[in-house]
């Protein structure tokens, strides 16, 4: 699943291939983007210039120049493909966007899992986000406080999108191994002091995942994830074999050495 720095940095890349440009088409390609996009759906939309994209949390939003929102939503394996509008389309393509510039731009998915909604000006889409982990107003004593009535391991609690936005399964056990903390340890238990680390883990993390954003698209990273994906092989900050357990049915990667 693409994580938030996978995200921006496809949103990004949508941003520059659409600037100042007009739908001059759109083509849902499978019967689940179809119930969405329907023909009144489409004639909404197509003739508008997009004005912007952004994210909040692991969502995409497409801004058009009349006010409305396209709200788009990767889920596990969606992505943005781009090529000649006359060209084949790609392989999984769900939704097709022609442009004035000759390009065509495809939400891609082999699951078809993937979401794209148009809201109207006056109905705004809403999401049950709480803030960015990255955002400067988030304070240790903000997150301590929500994190008191938590009664679960902290790494599950952390993948709750409405207490922060956009941190995935990665990004979490990351976090808890640049904080020193075991992912079992319930969230509620945690002082401020284990929590301001966990926040500047989270930090710490995130900023690396944007600079290191290729993994999900290519498949590989040139720098390895400290704990993910890594079991048995050495911890590299005290060199204990990093161990794999499951947690509310996802794996979890930690070193039983440092992370107490």
């Amino acid at each position: 699943m693409p994580e938030l720095p996978e995200v921006e940095a496809a949103v990004r890349e949508l941003r520059r291939w659409t600037k100042q440009r007009r739908i001059v088409a759109l083509e849902p390609l499978h019967r689940a983007q179809a119930r969405t996009l329907g023909a009144a759906v489409q004639r909404r939309i197509v003739g508008r210039h997009i004005t912007g994209v952004t994210r909040r949390g692991k969502h995409q939003l497409i801004h058009l120049d009349d006010g409305a929102t396209l709200l788009v939503h990767f889920r596990l394996d969606g992505e943005w493909a781009r090529a000649a509008a006359n060209a084949a389309a790609p392989r999984h393509a769900r939704v097709a966007f022609e442009l004035d510039d000759g390009k065509a731009l495809y939400l891609t998915d082999p699951r078809a899992l993937c979401t794209i909604t148009w809201h109207a000006a006056s109905a705004p889409p809403t999401l049950a986000l709480g803030p960015e982990p990255e955002d400067p107003a988030l304070t240790p004593q903000m997150l301590r406080e929500w994190l008191r009535n938590k009664r679960g391991p902290i790494k599950p609690v952390l993948l709750d999108q409405r207490l922060l936005a956009g941190v995935g399964n990665i990004y979490a056990q990351e976090a808890c191994w640049h904080a020193q903390i075991n992912p079992k340890t319930i969230a509620s238990r945690l002082s401020l002091a284990r929590v301001e680390r966990l926040l500047a883990g989270l930090r710490t993390a995130l900023a690396d995942g944007h600079v290191n954003a290729g993994r999900y698209r290519t498949g590989v990273r040139t720098i390895p994830f400290k704990v993910y994906d890594r079991t048995g092989e050495p911890c590299a900050r005290c060199e204990t074999p990093i161990k794999r357990i499951t947690q509310a049915g996802r794996g979890t990667w930690y070193c039983r050495g440092c992370q107490k």
